[in-house]
């Protein structure tokens, strides 16, 4: 194969216009080029006069060797693809399958892996299967009655369903895992531009059809999906796993538990900690989330004329402050809505969701500060769990149960908003005026005014009067890591924490990829399950 790359285009090409730019790079008709794959597309905006998209592609000839021989060209160079390669499965034979606890990312992904190489998981989750789950989120946002078990941090998918479903990830991938999972979401039916563009999404309306397709693709291979089932209790003798006991009332044999638990299983943090499994308490970020029209932001990066060419743009600002904090933008949701992601009664979280169209009329994105078990109430492992559940209660009772929001003049003023600027707020769940400025510790919300007073350096405005902030953005990360060694493993033989909620992953691609590492892990020690075991 040929690689090249930083092949630009104008905006308004088509793929005939790149495969045409291809044979006259490398001097070739087009009958000669006999496949064409794009790797990456990007937007280069950095001259607004001259935007355009920018490829990585790999072509297939004959003669390649002859053809690359004849260029002179920095940008062209041979290739081979890497392949995504299983480890070849252990000898240690199980007695029992392995059980995967939680559906999101991480344990879908790790029991995808390990039901498609014959070992014959068991995923255990606490909410409903997707059909159920939207039932249960789309009444909690009309009528603000929340299932505690069903909602957008519980349930088939786990919390990455109702978000934008973005699939970019800071994870240096040498080993294929990336590729491997954007090729399993394809095979089920996700776009495939996942497959090369430079910041994929899904959004949550195709993952709702998608997250199904693999489950069904599990149980096909041999793996069993237990829905409304929470592990409540687990057995360990002599330092190994031996069992886990599911809704108080039903034990399990386990030799194999992988805990894929998600950041906001907090009562089972809590038990895991009484039953002494090794964690330690983790920084995290918190702040707001703050919408702009996305109008705004697409002129912004992309310039008045493209931005009626180009999809809806993201952005992404930072600020490193003298005190120490970082400010940064997470979980961008161009196109977006801001949600109520609550998942405890008396207690309000917000997160950001798009659908695969983007086509609300604002754009949102967490604005977040980041935090340390300095900060933390209390000590132990679990003291930024109660840090976020103080802010998620205080943000519950400012809002009385509704989405509690200010315009960022009023919060930086500190005086209570009346009514919306010159946009209105795009919400799933409802909404009310608030004192947010109350809501943030004092120097987390002055380092929110400071971050957000410097991003204007990178799109101008940022930081106008009638910006809507809602609160509190507590979920951005798991606040505990369970411990693991560099085999993956508790110092609890047999136990695998995995993904986001372990402390180990941010996010759907990575916890996904952390899911395949873990099955990897597995499978090098033992042989894949016998049919006849439970």
């Amino acid at each position: 194969m040929i690689e090249i790359q930083q092949l630009k285009l104008p905006i308004t090409h088509d793929s005939r216009h790149l495969k045409e730019k291809v044979c006259r790079m490398l001097h070739i008709k087009e009958e000669q080029l006999l496949s064409l794959e794009i790797l990456r597309q990007s937007i280069d905006a950095r001259k607004k006069q001259e935007i355009s998209y920018v490829y990585t592609v790999l072509a297939e000839t004959e003669k390649e060797e002859k053809i690359y021989k004849k260029q002179n060209h920095k940008n062209i160079s041979l290739a081979e693809k890497k392949e995504y390669i299983f480890p070849v499965p252990g000898s240690e034979k199980l007695n029992s399958s392995p059980v995967i606890v939680g559906s999101g990312p991480a344990g879908l992904f790790c029991g995808y892996l390990l039901a498609k190489m014959g070992y014959r998981p068991i995923i255990l989750e606490r909410g409903g299967k997707i059909e159920e789950r939207r039932k249960d989120v789309s009444l909690f946002w009309e009528t603000g009655v929340l299932n505690t078990e069903s909602n957008v941090s519980f349930g088939e998918g786990g919390a990455g369903t109702f978000s934008d479903g973005k699939l970019n990830t800071l994870v240096k991938d040498k080993s294929g895992r990336n590729r491997k999972v954007l090729e399993i979401f394809m095979d089920h039916g996700a776009p495939k531009e996942i497959a090369y563009e430079a910041k994929p999404h899904i959004g949550t309306d195709k993952l709702s059809q998608v997250i199904p397709a693999i489950r069904k693709d599990i149980e096909n291979m041999g793996g069993r999906f237990l829905f409304h089932t929470c592990m409540t209790d687990i057995r360990t003798e002599n330092g190994k796993i031996t069992g886990l006991c599911i809704n108080h009332d039903t034990w399990l044999d386990a030799e194999i538990l992988i805990l894929a638990i998600g950041h906001s299983a907090r009562d089972t943090f809590g038990m895991l900690f009484d039953r002494k499994i090794p964690m330690e308490a983790k920084a995290f970020a918190l702040g707001l989330r703050a919408e702009h029209p996305q109008e705004m932001i697409s002129v912004s990066q992309h310039g008045k004329e493209a931005s009626g060419i180009l999809p809806p743009a993201p952005y992404k600002v930072t600020a490193n402050l003298a005190n120490g904090r970082g400010v940064y933008s997470f979980c961008m949701c161009p196109g977006g809505y801001v949600v109520n992601a609550s998942s405890e009664r008396g207690r309000l979280a917000v997160n950001g969701m798009s659908y695969y169209k983007r086509d609300s009329k604002n754009a949102n994105s967490a604005i977040i500060v980041s935090v340390t078990p300095k900060d933390f109430l209390g000590e132990g492992p679990l003291a930024g769990i109660a840090f976020q559940r103080n802010l998620e209660k205080t943000a519950y009772d400012l809002g009385q149960g509704k989405i509690p929001q200010q315009l960022y003049g009023d919060f930086k003023n500190k005086r209570l908003s009346k009514s919306y600027g010159n946009f209105s707020s795009c919400t799933k769940g409802d909404a009310a005026f608030a004192p947010l400025h109350t809501l943030l510790p004092g120097e987390i919300y002055a380092s929110f005014i400071e971050g957000m007073e410097s991003f204007p350096r990178k799109i101008l405005d940022f930081n106008r009067e009638d910006v809507i902030l809602s609160g509190v953005e507590s979920r951005t990360s798991s606040p505990v890591r369970i411990l693991r060694d560099e085999k993956l493993e508790s110092p609890i033989k047999g136990i695998y924490p995995c993904g986001e909620g372990a402390g180990y992953a941010g996010g759907i691609m990575s916890a996904a990829m952390d899911g395949l590492k873990t099955a990897e892990m597995v499978a090098r020690i033992y042989a894949p399950t016998e049919k006849d075991v439970t």
